[in-house]
């Protein structure tokens, strides 16, 4: 008895050994031939769920994205723009991808598919009108004139106290030519989101806030902008100081400031035209009491442009405040407004008549002899003439005279001032007819006075 049951157990496990096994297979089977034309479990394509879709099915769902593609495009000043399928004619074209991928899939091996999920990448081939695409770009919101602003550099700009300075401006200023390649590149791949910004289509400035370059300059400008130069001119005063530096420093095309060689040097001939007196008119009171203009003469003041024009920049540039003189290319021996000062000669031809005065005290009122008329040999007036020498016991020499003299001091070439001990008489109608080769003849006594009152660079007033 017991041997039957043990024999109908074995019956039993066994047919249903066969019937899984059977069961097993038919699913096997099944799988097999489902699997031939549809995609397997977990199957991604683009992006897109291929489970159990046939390749027919995944081509319309391909096309079906295609048509409803979008591009949304973002830029700076969260601006935002969309390019859709249906602007460019896009369409998706069948090239045979599709059914590529389902042959790699082996349909004997379904049932792997169960255990990891497969993603399958592919550019799936469209068409779409490239000129309509370039109107799209072209009408973008990104290129509208309203939108677009330039990029600006950091720069240095002037405030109240000084240099600051100030930040750049990124701009909204698109590469065109790259904008365009990277939309285009982006819609052959069916990317749906790009950022400018990210991809570096902006033209941005070249230099920024932390430029040390720019630092730098700040730095330096405004240590310029400290610096104080103080110019003496006797009884004036010009000073240059921050209000006045400013003016000395220029910007160029490109926004870069510098200090400004030219512009110093505009300030420096500007000095000139106000305090320099050299070859210049000027007023005179005379002895007896009028007032008339010289226009003549080498005697006064000239600012050497180049040089102090080289030397007032080297003072800003190195920080250096400091009272100065200018450096001159002529000087004369007052730089009070009037120039001649308290201690000069005086000489009038109408009234051959010469007077010294030192410190503003008159020394002498003499009668002289000034170049005989009547010859030609007129004593050069009109002006004021600095004295050129002192000379003692020498010889005057020209064509047909030597005569020793004394005293000499010559103030214009050969015409200068010394004694005539042969004139037995000076001053009246004598320079008329009997006059000198244009030399001041004096009296012994007074020519020895002015030569040892007077130097070399003191003013003759000829009139």
């Amino acid at each position: 008895m017991k041997i039957k049951n043990k024999s109908k157990a074995r019956k039993i496990v066994l047919s249903v050994l066969v019937g899984y096994i059977i069961l097993v297979a038919v699913i096997y089977i099944f799988g097999v031939i489902y699997y031939k034309n549809h995609f397997y479990s977990g199957s991604v394509i683009n992006g897109i769920d291929a489970t159990g879709k046939t390749v027919e099915e995944v081509k319309q769902t391909l096309s079906d994205e295609i048509e409803s593609y979008t591009l949304n495009i973002t830029g700076r000043d969260e601006m935002e723009a969309n390019i859709v399928a249906t602007q460019i004619d896009m369409k998706y074209v069948e090239d045979g991808k599709v059914e590529e991928l389902k042959e790699k899939q082996n349909p004997f091996t379904w049932f792997l598919s169960f255990k990891n999920d497969k993603t399958y990448t592919m550019a799936a081939t469209t068409t779409y009108n490239k000129e309509a695409l370039t109107a799209v770009i072209d009408g973008l919101s990104f290129f509208a004139e309203e939108n677009v602003a330039a990029p600006e550099n950091a720069h240095l700009e002037e405030t109240d106290t000084g240099y600051e300075i100030a930040a750049e401006v990124m701009g909204t200023t698109l590469d065109k030519e790259k904008t365009v390649q990277l939309i285009t590149d982006s819609i052959d791949a069916g990317e749906t989101k790009i950022s400018l910004e990210e991809e570096g289509c902006y033209i941005d400035p070249t230099v920024f806030s932390d430029n040390e370059d720019l630092i730098t300059k700040r730095d330096q400008f405004n240590a310029y902008l400290g610096v104080t130069v103080t110019y003496d001119f006797s009884d004036r005063q010009e000073v240059v100081d921050k209000e006045v530096i400013k003016t000395f420093i220029a910007e160029n095309e490109e926004g870069e400031i510098s200090l400004s060689e030219e512009k110093i040097r505009e300030y420096i001939q500007q000095l000139g035209y106000t305090y320099d007196t050299f070859g210049l008119s000027r007023e005179f009171t005379t002895t007896g009491g009028s007032t008339i203009t010289l226009k003549g003469g080498d005697y006064g003041w000239c600012i050497n442009k180049s040089e102090e024009t080289t030397a007032l920049m080297e003072a800003i540039q190195n920080g250096e405040s400091q009272t100065r003189t200018p450096i001159y290319l002529y000087s004369g021996i007052c730089r009070d407004t009037n120039d001649i000062g308290g201690t000069y000669v005086e000489i009038s031809i109408s009234e051959q008549r010469m007077w010294l005065y030192k410190d503003g005290q008159q020394l002498v009122s003499t009668a002289i002899v000034t170049g005989d008329v009547s010859k030609g040999y007129d004593t050069p007036s009109g002006g004021v003439w600095a004295v050129d020498a002192k000379m003692q016991d020498t010889y005057l020499t020209g064509q047909g005279y030597s005569s020793p003299v004394t005293f000499w001091l010559p103030f214009n070439g050969n015409v200068g001032i010394h004694d005539a001990t042969w004139r037995p008489e000076f001053g009246g109608s004598i320079y008329q007819t009997n006059g000198s080769h244009g030399c001041v003849n004096t009296p012994y006594d007074n020519a020895k006075i002015i030569f040892e009152n007077i130097e070399i660079g003191y003013p003759i007033v000829v009139y």
